[in-house]
């Protein structure tokens, strides 16, 4: 430490020393502090090891937040893709539902059959499965009813199996095919096709008559009423890299509350008791 005491006093161009009991002022003492000053040791400042331990500490944390980031980016995206597969198929069983419910039974102006895998689904609209006997064709009363469509609630409804619109696509396309005006005399109607599903592999329709599952049901030909039960299985193709064998159906029962029903009239023969 440099310390510097009774400094001169400038007089007339010249320099004096001024003692401070003739001059009445006291001395003044003015210390100059140096690097190797107290107060400059006691300010320290971090070393390289400090510094490249808190890099490695942040550069390890910034490593596991980013391993679970991308962990939750994945399971994200992997979640999207199956709600988004899922939409359309919950979208089909819901309006299967939704018409089976609906569905009107045989017999009256209104009404028609209830056709499941016969040869003659789909006669009145022209129509012809393209998969076989999968299929459903009833008539039902879910149709919407406005001041400018001149036909009511009951429909005619046909579900199978068509080919695919899109090129190079795996199954086939399940469809909806409505014919609300069944009340038209022509004897073939122009239905409205809409698409619910594709990648379909097999399309299965069972009827419960109320002891066992038939794969078959006309009340045009031998069934003179509505199945108790209609059960729905649909067989989604496998994707590529997928095994086919634990590729789970997509299922549903509708329990069908509409029932038809005749009255007989007994006539007797022979008089009077």
């Amino acid at each position: 430490m440099t310390e510097m005491q009774n400094p001169k006093i400038v007089v007339a161009g010249r320099s004096a020393a001024c003692p401070p009991a003739a001059c009445g002022l006291r001395p003044l003492n003015f210390r100059v502090w140096t690097l190797d000053s107290r107060a400059g040791r006691s300010t320290r400042a971090f070393t390289l090891i400090e510094m490249l331990l808190a890099v490695a500490i942040c550069a390890i944390v910034l490593v596991a937040i980013n391993g679970v980031f991308i962990t939750a980016v994945r399971l994200r995206d992997k979640t999207s893709d199956m709600v988004d597969e899922s939409l359309p198929a919950n979208r089909a069983l819901e309006m299967m539902n939704r018409d089976l419910k609906g569905t009107v039974g045989p017999g009256g102006v209104l009404a028609g059959d209830f056709k499941c895998g016969a040869q003659t689904m789909g006669a009145t609209m022209g129509l012809s499965g393209e998969a076989g006997n999968a299929g459903l064709d009833f008539f039902t009363s879910t149709g919407t009813i406005n001041d400018k469509a001149p036909w009511g609630d009951i429909q005619e409804v046909l579900y199978e199996l068509k080919a695919p619109t899109v090129r190079n696509q795996a199954g086939m396309d399940l469809v909806r095919c409505v014919d609300h005006n069944v009340l038209g005399t022509n004897t073939v109607q122009t239905p409205e096709i809409q698409w619910l599903l594709g990648g379909v592999q097999t399309l299965q329709i069972d009827c419960f008559d109320g002891t066992q599952w038939q794969t078959t049901w006309d009340t045009s030909a031998g069934n003179t009423n509505l199945p108790v039960a209609v059960r729905i299985r649909i067989q989604p193709v496998a994707k590529p890299g997928e095994a086919a064998a634990n590729l789970q159906p997509i299922e549903t029962i509708v329990l069908l509350t509409t029932q038809t029903r005749t009255n007989l009239t007994t006539v007797a023969t022979g008089g009077m008791p």
